[in-house]
């Protein structure tokens, strides 16, 4: 797949689609006022959030092809591709768009928060889709973090101001992304059910003979999610973390080869761990049991 634009900096993008810039290292662009433009396959090496409207048909996000045209919000981290190839055709587009470089937030909050805001990482059908009420949170502060770029840019204050509105705007992503997430919960109610589907599974044909414990990215994988999207959607359901819903689900199937008489290299074989040791120490984190020790105190011994 041949990449259109590389965008190394954050007015790459907006120079290559007529929009005006104002900032060394942060670019708003308006959609609105551009016109029409040519599709571009781009490689960001920027962190990029699009609020639009309308997307273009079979648009790259991810590692897949994202199809809706009701809008939504789409976000890249550095070394992501997005976009579409240039097929010769232009469009109007309607929307925002933030460009952030990362030496900008460089040592500061948002930059210690980065790998809090998971939706980075999401697939191409995990997009968030936003209420009426929430496209216009965000378009005000769109608005507002481009009037401060286009009247106050370059000024030493301004900085500052830019980092806090652009932490503004990941931490409200953040909070849609939480709505969306508990929305996903009911009326998808048996992601748990099949969760459980997938663990069973896994025993059932054996697998951990080959692929050892079942982990939360083959979890995910099973369910067409990204561990990240998986992993935030089972703690609105649950309360907890995809890894440790695993563990519990292991330990339970530990308990019950360690009651059937199993001793602990047996145990450990039909769970997946490598070596006996692992099993022992997992199952002591897990219980405060040693298995031996569980195995006397089940029985009485």
């Amino acid at each position: 797949m041949e990449i259109d634009l590389e965008i190394n900096s954050v007015n790459d993008y907006a120079n290559a689609i007529g929009a005006p810039t104002y900032h060394p290292h942060v670019s708003v662009i308006h959609y609105d006022e551009v016109g029409e433009i040519c599709h571009t396959l781009n490689l960001f090496n920027v962190y990029g959030i699009f609020l639009q409207k309308n997307f273009p048909d079979n648009l790259n996000y991810g590692i897949g092809h994202y199809e809706q045209e009701t809008g939504s919000l789409l976000a890249y981290a550095p070394g992501q591709l997005g976009g579409k190839p240039d097929n010769g055709t232009r469009q109007q587009y309607y929307g925002w768009v933030l460009l952030f470089d990362p030496v900008f937030i460089q040592g500061t909050d948002i930059a210690r928060r980065m790998d809090s805001y998971h939706y980075f990482e999401y697939n191409a059908n995990e997009a968030l889709f936003l209420t009426e009420e929430e496209k216009e949170v965000l378009n005000r502060v769109m608005a507002t973090l481009r009037n401060e770029l286009a009247n106050h840019g370059g000024e030493e204050s301004s900085d500052n101001i830019v980092r806090d509105m652009i932490l503004l705007v990941l931490d409200y992503c953040s909070r849609f992304y939480a709505r969306q997430f508990k929305d996903v919960a009911k009326s998808d109610a048996d992601i748990l059910t099949r969760f459980q589907q997938v663990l069973d599974d896994y025993y059932a044909q054996k697998l951990q003979r080959q692929k050892g414990v079942p982990s939360v990215k083959y979890c995910a994988s099973e369910l067409f999610l990204s561990s990240n999207y998986f992993g935030d959607v089972i703690r609105q359901c649950l309360g907890q973390s995809p890894k440790d819903y695993i563990q519990q689900y292991v330990t339970a199937r530990a308990k019950n080869l360690l009651l059937s008489g199993k001793n602990v290299a047996q145990t450990a074989e039909e769970l997946g761990f490598e070596y006996p040791q692992h099993f022992t120490r997992f199952f002591k984190h897990s219980t405060g049991d040693s298995p031996s020790q569980y195995q006397k105190r089940s029985s009485g011994a």
